[in-house]
């Protein structure tokens, strides 16, 4: 075939070919109108004046500006044949030009390939772009079977185009694929289908089709209103398990995959054989106790006894496993027909306090990605929470909101993934992949324009609020910010779009008009509604911290929009995944499984992290394996961000009970009607419950409601009075009537201005005095870890959580690569946990006759008692030392039966960790990382909290931790490398020390006792060694860079290094051997 033949497409099924021939190769200096395939502009001509050609490989088409932009900001390589870029000349050198040639020749590099090759290079990338002269395609018919119904020996030309059996356009041409096709003949009586040409059988199946789906469409409709009439079969309406599920969008909306029985029954085995050998090993252990070591013997006893109730709770919740998956299609079938979207309301919140230690730029990316997030504008509003009430924050949200109106229809218009600038910006990726619109390159660097100015402006401001004012900041109209003073200030909240034109605050004494609209972007759409809220500070309240915050912004959200649902978000925690809600919607408004669900977490993932992990910062163990083990049993607990709550599920509601269809209704009269004397009693079981303090876990329970108050059709407040009312949830009757809006939303008919006024009261410090916020409803206080605490309460209830992890990450955010901020940060967690377990909220005693299961508080056990594993962990970790320095051992001489114990132990330590990663899917650099961790934290962190957590519960000295840092060095992972000196690293230190100086110490005296030393020795040095292998990580920490001298030369260099010089003292070999006084030279008296 000739070079210059063109494209050849085809079809196996179709038999044919199409020929789209080019238009034949021009000379390179005959070119000038050549159009760039990326941005279609014209390539242009280079300074020879001839046509400029950016890749000498296959001489794609693109024009100077594209290739150095591709250069400098891309991936610096040919977008067709993806080989790198060579330097043109005059352009500016960039990254890896130094390993080519200065010299540009460009024509000896064409001349080197043959005229034929290169005009099929070229034809090949220009047409590869979808480019070409569509009536320039030429069609030829082939020599195909035919239809001639029976007929044989007919010479095909004279079959009329009728009778064709494949229709072919008369304006084409087709190569034949064979001259050798015979004319096929066909038996008119038989089915077309038998010769491959398709059925008629399809109308009949469409006819049954259509039947159906009108069916259907009635069934619906007619359960619908059959429902909205009271007359429905219990909690699942029509939508019940009988009612057909043939129409897609009547299935479910997710499921469950099970872990496959050849993974998980193994591990469940080993488990079992595990428990089997740890109790024997412990038998013995006890049984045969070292007389001339007696305490250490006990010690190491004790604390193997507390290892293994440790791992007790720690493993017995992951025994049910299971994997989701979500069906989207599905969820807009079911919610979105007709362009009406009927998705229920989402409100986000982010939280932020100090804007230097989280910088705005990071807040500003978070609320960006809110923004742009797909899911329909007029059901999503942000809250942002400046607990600082930082003009900061304030200012930079103000510039979010403008940049906004840019960001967000270029999100939406080219499907950006992820939808935070600096994060999109910043990925190493091909940009265009899967990016067909000829403009995607040319708004992409506007974009880029736009956010680096953006960022230019966010800095600024930073760099202002470095040095405040003497008489304190003032906004752009001169009136003195409010929070000048951030221990005294009053509640602020602002509607964030259209910012610029009317600069506004809104204070106690202030009345603003709010519209029911957000922003508008520049094409413009409608924005989602940006809010800035500041709650109200004033000396001698009990703020409560982060919990406050979010309760807070529980209430202006519940006056102001009303959502049933929410999302909660560190100011780090950007969106990753713009499908993110709906996937948590799958399960929050699936008719079957979502009324009984309280919260979906998702996993933490996390941007920054060193690619070794050195401190366990992904957790990888606990979100892919613990968590995905409790949601098989009741569902994982809350970890504090990336969670969507229902709203009624925080305002201390029970879940809806499990309506038993054979008891409340019949086949043909439908449901029975409850009698006047059920009803009482059932209300008065409900009075009792709300009268319990110690074991009720619930405020009140959705089912005994059954009065509304004005403006809300419910039948909900039955049981409790106004008053009752107003002791629960405080004193504004706005909130309160949004409380009984199971499906939320605030009345049309209310007022801005007066929502305003109510939004600010709600959020006045002293608003929660005497109600049970914090105590039984919303985010519940007691504990600087206030998210185990609040879904332990609403497990404690009855209500059921989901942990969704889509194949995209829904969520990612920053985490504390600095050891020092690390330990800091384990040091909090570890502490709440303290708190918690101090407390009458403790899972140990708490919540008994609620709807907690029993694996599931095994689990809450565990993440409040977890601390305590430092104290005989540290102890453990000291015993090498002290056997190798003392020359005594915590185990007696075994015996080779005794010695099968031991064995057994550690190769069912092993498989379980096996097993675990295997059908995790975790890698094993993940599970060895979090077990270096484990000790780390454990000898440092989690020893510290114990003591604090003591002191803060029986002597009240409180202990105030410090907001994890969201910055980094300008170098990659500069934080990883700083040395913070804090207190929580000397007992780590202290473990390495003694055991290094134990290793030499044990090695020397075996060297001055014989050989018989060597063989006790050996166990002595293999503990010693347990413990500097698991605290690897911390000495890499304290040594510092990684072009610095490897950490483990300098280990190994000491311990070396001090053991010969040992042997050298002992061997001696200059100095001659004497056994006793050289009577020739001192005489008798020496």
């Amino acid at each position: 075939m000739e070079a210059n033949a063109g494209l050849i497409a085809g079809s196996h099924q179709m038999n044919q070919l199409v020929v789209i021939p080019g238009d034949g190769v021009k000379p390179l200096n005959s070119v000038n109108s050549e159009m760039c395939q990326i941005c279609g502009d014209e390539v242009g001509v280079s300074a020879n004046g001839d046509l400029f050609v950016a890749c000498n490989e296959c001489g794609f088409p693109v024009c100077r500006p594209c290739y150095e932009y591709e250069r400098k900001d891309g991936n610096q390589s040919c977008p067709q044949c993806k080989s790198r870029y060579k330097r043109q000349k005059g352009s500016p050198r960039v990254e890896g030009d130094e390993e080519e040639d200065d010299v540009d020749d460009l024509d000896n590099e064409f001349k080197a390939l043959p005229q034929q090759q290169t005009t099929e290079e070229m034809l090949q990338g220009h047409m590869s772009y979808g480019r070409g002269d569509e009536e320039n395609v030429h069609v030829v018919t082939p020599g195909l079977p035919l239809l001639t119904n029976g007929q044989e020996g007919v010479d095909p030309n004279e079959i009329p185009p009728e009778h064709h059996a494949l229709v072919i356009p008369s304006h084409k041409r087709v190569h034949p694929m064979s001259d050798d096709f015979s004319v096929r003949s066909m038996d008119p009586t038989k089915d077309p289908s038998a010769y491959g040409y398709g059925s008629v059988a399809w109308k009949e199946r469409l006819e049954s089709w259509r039947h159906k789906q009108e069916k259907m469409s009635i069934m619906m409709t007619e359960g619908a209103q059959h429902f909205s009439d009271g007359k429905g079969g219990g909690d699942y309406g029509a939508d019940g398990p009988d009612a057909p599920l043939t129409d897609e969008s009547r299935q479910p909306l997710s499921r469950k995959i099970p872990i496959a029985s050849s993974k998980i029954n193994p591990y469940r085995m080993i488990i079992i054989i595990r428990l089997a050998v740890l109790g024997i090993f412990l038998r013995y252990r006890i049984l045969n106790p070292v007389k001339n070591a007696y305490g250490l013997w006990l010690t190491s006893v004790i604390c193997e006894i507390w290892f293994a109730f440790s791992w007790i709770l720690d493993q017995f919740p992951k025994w049910f496993p299971i994997n989701r998956e979500t069906y989207l299609d599905r969820l807009s079938l079911r919610y979105e027909r007709d362009g009406e979207s009927q998705l229920s309301s989402v409100d986000i919140y982010v939280s932020t306090v100090d804007p230097l230690k989280e910088p705005p730029l990071v807040t500003a990316n978070t609320v960006l990605s809110i923004l742009a997030v797909d899911y329909p504008v007029d059901k999503v509003s942000c809250y942002v929470s400046d607990d600082g009430a930082a003009m900061l924050t304030f200012e930079a949200l103000a510039e979010t909101s403008e940049f906004a109106r840019k960001w967000v229809p270029f999100c939406k218009k080219f499907s950006i993934e992820p939808r935070a600038p600096e994060m999109y910006f910043a990925q190493k990726i091909d940009y265009l992949k899967d990016k067909v619109q000829p403009t995607f390159v040319k708004d992409r660097r506007a974009m880029k324009r736009e956010y680096e100015e953006f960022k230019v402006r966010i800095n600024a401001l930073v760099a202002k609020a470095h040095k405040m004012p003497e008489e304190g900041w003032t906004m752009q109209d001169g009136t003195p910010w409010p929070g000048n003073n951030t221990r005294d200030h009053p509640g602020m909240i602002q509607v964030c779009f259209d910012f610029l034109k009317v600069q506004f605050i809104v204070i106690w004494n202030m009345q603003v008009f709010l519209g029911h609209s957000g922003g508008h972007d520049t094409d413009g759409n409608e924005l989602p509604r940006l809010v800035y809220v500041s709650r109200e500070k004033r000396p001698g309240f009990n703020h409560h911290k982060k919990a406050g915050a979010m309760n807070s912004l529980v209430r202006v959200s519940a006056v102001l929009t009303n959502a049933p649902f929410l999302l909660n978000l560190d100011c780090d925690h950007y969106i990753n995944n713009s499908k993110a809600l709906r996937e948590a919607m799958c399960f929050m408004m699936d008719p079957l499984v979502g009324k009984r669900v309280c919260y979906v977490q998702f996993p933490q993932r996390f941007d920054g992290i060193d690619i070794h992990d050195r401190y366990a910062n992904r957790n990888t163990v606990f979100f892919d394996i613990n968590l995905r083990g409790l949601d098989g049993v009741q569902g994982p607990v809350y970890v504090g961000t990336g969670c969507v709550f229902r709203r009624q599920a925080l305002y201390g509601y029970e879940p809806p009970v499990k309506n038993n269809s054979s008891k409340k209704s019949s086949c043909c009269c439908g449901p029975r009607k409850k009698s006047k004397a059920s009803k009482t009693k059932r209300m008065d079981s409900d009075k009792k419950k709300l009268n319990r303090t110690e074991s009720n876990v619930s405020a009140f329970s959705l089912e005994g409601i059954e009065e509304g108050l004005e403006g809300y059709e419910n039948e909900k407040s039955a049981i409790m009075s106004q008053k009752s009312f107003e002791k629960r949830f405080g004193q504004s009757s706005v909130f309160i009537a949004s409380t009984l809006a199971e499906n939320g939303g605030v009345p049309e008919a209310a007022s801005p201005a007066a929502l305003l006024k109510e939004a600010i009261h709600v959020i006045s410090c002293g608003y929660e005095d005497k109600t049970d916020w914090g105590k039984e409803i919303g985010w519940i206080y007691g504990s600087v870890t206030e998210d185990i605490l609040t879904g332990f309460k609403m497990h404690a209830r009855g209500w059921r959580s989901i942990y969704c992890m889509p194949p995209r990450a829904a969520f990612k955010g920053s985490a504390p690569i600095n050891l020092s901020d690390r330990l800091n940060q384990v040091l909090r967690w570890a502490l709440g946990s303290v708190e918690i377990m101090l407390s009458r909220h403790c899972p140990i005693w708490y919540g008994y006759g609620g709807g907690l299961k029993f694996l599931e508080r095994v689990a809450y056990i565990n993440t409040i008692v977890y601390p305590l594993t430092s104290i005989p962990l540290l102890a453990y970790c000291t015993l090498p030392a002290v056997c190798l320095l003392t020359n005594k051992f915590i185990i007696p001489e075994i015996s080779n039966f005794a010695s099968l114990f031991f064995i057994s132990l550690f190769i069912s330590i092993f498989a379980t960790g096996i097993l675990e990663m295997r059908w995790s899917g975790v890698g094993i650099d993940e599970w060895w990382r979090n077990e270096q961790f484990w000790v780390i934290g454990g000898v440092s962190a989690h020893l510290f909290a114990v003591f604090q957590g003591l002191l803060k519960v029986l002597a009240g000295i409180d202990t105030n931790f410090t907001v994890t840092s969201k910055t980094s060095d300008d170098e990659e992972f500069g934080e990883l490398y700083a040395f913070k000196w804090t207190t929580l690293l000397i007992p780590p230190t202290t473990l390495l020390v003694i055991n290094m100086i134990g290793v030499v110490a044990g090695i020397s005296d075996a060297i001055n006792n014989g050989y018989q030393s060597w063989g006790p020795l050996f166990g002595k040095i293999f503990f010693a060694f347990w413990v500097i292998v698991h605290l690897y990580p911390f000495l890499k920490g304290l040594m510092g860079r990684q072009n610095r001298t490897p950490t483990i030369v300098v280990v190994w260099s000491v311990l070396l290094a001090s053991i010969f010089s040992l042997l050298w003292v002992r061997i001696d070999p200059f100095l001659p051997k004497t056994k006793g006084p050289n009577l020739q030279q001192c005489g008798i008296n020496c």
